[in-house]
């Protein structure tokens, strides 16, 4: 993932928790969890698009190592 970034792999979209808490959830259910903050103000003046889902996850394609917040 530092590498490769984030990939939608098998979805059409890479999916996002709109806060903390609910990485965590969320991460929970496959193990020790992980979570990596995105730069999505930068993404977005760089021209990526944001969905927002009917259940509160948000969409978007492929994100590159240098737009995670370390």
């Amino acid at each position: 993932i530092n590498k490769s970034g984030l990939l939608p792999k098998d979805r059409l979209y890479v999916h996002l928790s709109p806060n903390f808490e609910t990485a965590i959830k969320v991460g929970s259910r496959h193990g020790k969890p992980t979570v990596i903050t995105i730069d999505c103000k930068k993404m977005v003046a760089d021209g990526h698009k944001f969905y927002l889902s009917n259940n509160g996850v948000w969409l978007t394609g492929p994100i590159e190592p240098k737009d995670f917040i370390k």
